[in-house]
């Protein structure tokens, strides 16, 4: 690594985690293959950026927007298995 790169001491963390308006890296999806591939699907994957919108009050969706364009909700559980990174 060159002197004036810098590498990520961060560890990933669930996206269910992350603070509202903070863009993030999706780096891992970890879960069932099915939820895995509908995931894909929808462009939400390895390598998207992501922004919590908003997080629904007693345990509800969060509101996620993609670097793609798409928005959708999704359960704080199916959350718990995609891991984040800040961006630089």
């Amino acid at each position: 690594m060159a002197p004036t790169e810098h590498a990520s001491t961060a560890e990933p963390k669930a996206l269910s985690r992350v603070a509202l308006g903070v863009p993030v890296l999706v780096v891992d999806v970890r879960m069932d293959p099915v939820d895995a591939a509908w995931l894909s699907a929808v462009g939400l994957t390895t390598g998207v950026t992501l922004t919590v919108l908003r997080r629904a009050p007693f345990g509800g969706p969060l509101h996620v927007a993609t670097s793609l364009g798409g928005e959708l909700a999704r359960g704080p559980q199916l959350c718990d298995g995609i891991f984040v990174e800040a961006t630089s």
